[in-house]
């Protein structure tokens, strides 16, 4: 793999990404990233991992006139979490260039401070379909300095019916634009929208099926009332780091949780009942590893940027095969070895079929043996800790660190990932570490006064 510094961009920017460990480019980095920095419209196909959002948001952050104080960047996101993951990432590939301003605009914030955002200018907007529509036709957002769209995950847009509401924002767009078009299939729909906004695209393609030896898939016959049992047996067998399990519904991903929960393993859910706030958290408890087990609904399909998974469970094997391999797609990243494990449900063998023909695989079901011997699965490491106080007082993760390892406090190692809201901040500790962190946290001053932190577990 070529290095970053084969591509013509900016001192600062190179040494930016030297800073950030990115040292080769992906495949998808090294075919599409020449292109958007020339301009070009692009029609990528890329699965979930492959680093396609440091792909475009190199090539977007290098085409920017930071001295312009005008929206010139659109990047649009199936899901709020999604919307979340690549502000987080832009953010970090931005350090290299002082003042340039982003705004995320998703579902479940209101409105009026979104249009308060807005009224500063901002030189890229983040968000998902239709609360971006929404501010459009109020006339909020204003997209007259666009130079380029960004769609993520068309295909997964698709699938949540969001092609119509793109298609309006297109309407709002000036004609002179350069869109890049990323997504891990392409149905004919898909085609077909590509067709009537892309001009003149470079085509990139990259592998999108998963290597048998990449991701070891392993199908079991177990009777439905035996399911959680089944999870539990298999959670003890192979001992993942962390797993995340797929249920095709809402009140079934509640029951398994709280099934699991039962069983005192930690386990969060995420579905589309939760309130923003709520999955705002469960997402930041799982993947800074203070929880080892999410339940989620395919709204987390790929909205999810873990690098390192575990495992992935299939309590229910999805309706549709291109569905399987999206899920699976979130172990076994990166080069990774990864494992996915799947429970068939009596007359379910004819999804093994399909999977088999969609795989060109030659996977069978196997039986698994529910002993009464004890099941256990390991606690999480971490554990987080939430503070009263965020980016909105001027609360950084610096700040936070330097408290909690102050003289006499935890070490540097015991703390883990620092997630800043407006106004609330997350910390992963060592689990071990906890009850000090928290005593130092309702003793100690950051940034010269006294905030509230409770123990999340």
């Amino acid at each position: 793999m070529k290095s970053f510094s084969k591509l013509t961009l900016s001192k600062a920017m190179l040494d930016n990404l030297k800073t950030l460990k990115y040292d080769t480019m992906t495949p998808i980095q090294e075919k599409s990233i020449p292109p958007i920095l020339a301009g070009s419209d692009i029609l990528a196909q890329a699965k979930t991992g492959s680093g396609k959002t440091a792909a475009f948001g190199i090539g977007l952050l290098e085409n920017l006139d930071v001295k312009h104080f005008r929206i010139q960047a659109l990047v649009l996101c199936p899901t709020r979490e999604l919307a979340e993951q690549v502000t987080g990432e832009l953010r970090r590939i931005a350090k290299f260039q002082h003042n340039i301003k982003m705004v995320k605009l998703t579902g479940g914030m209101p409105v009026r401070k979104q249009e308060h955002s807005l009224s500063h200018e901002a030189h890229i907007v983040v968000g998902t379909p239709g609360r971006v529509l929404k501010l459009l036709e109020r006339g909020s957002l204003k997209l007259k300095d666009l130079k380029m769209i960004v769609l993520d995950e068309a295909d997964r847009m698709l699938d949540m019916g969001f092609i119509d509401q793109i298609g309006d924002i297109f309407r709002y767009a000036p004609e002179k634009r350069q869109v890049l078009f990323f997504s891990a299939t392409f149905p004919d729909e898909i085609k077909k929208l590509s067709r009537s906004i892309l001009e003149s695209p470079v085509e990139v393609s990259i592998d999108t099926e998963h290597e048998q030896k990449v991701i070891s898939q392993r199908f079991y016959n177990v009777q439905s009332k035996d399911k959680c049992q089944s999870v539990l047996t298999l959670l003890t067998k192979y001992q993942p780091a962390n797993a995340l399990i797929f249920c095709n519904t809402k009140d079934g991903c509640r029951k398994v949780e709280k099934e699991l929960s039962a069983e005192n393993l930690h386990s969060l859910a995420l579905h589309g009942d939760l309130e923003q706030k709520e999955r705002t958290e469960v997402l930041i408890r799982f993947t800074n590893g203070s929880s080892n087990i999410l339940v989620a609904t395919d709204v987390a399909a790929r909205g999810l940027d873990i690098s390192d998974l575990g495992a992935v469970i299939n309590y229910d094997l999805p309706f549709e095969t291109e569905t399987y391999v999206h899920r699976i797609g979130r172990t076994g990243r990166a080069g990774r070895e990864g494992l996915a494990l799947s429970l068939l449900s009596p007359k379910e063998d004819f999804r093994l079929d399909q999977i088999n023909e969609v795989m060109k695989a030659e996977f069978t079901s196997e039986k698994l043996n529910l002993d009464s011997s004890e099941k256990h699965y390991n606690d999480p490491a971490m554990i987080t800790l939430s503070i009263n106080g965020g980016r909105k007082n001027k609360i950084s993760a610096g700040d936070i660190l330097g408290a909690l390892t102050s003289p006499g406090g935890i070490k540097g190692s015991e703390v883990g990932k620092i997630d800043r809201l407006d106004y609330l901040t997350f910390v992963a500790v060592k689990r071990d570490a906890a009850e000090r962190a928290l005593k130092i946290l309702e003793t100690e001053q950051v940034k010269g006064r006294r905030f509230k932190a409770i123990i999340n577990d």
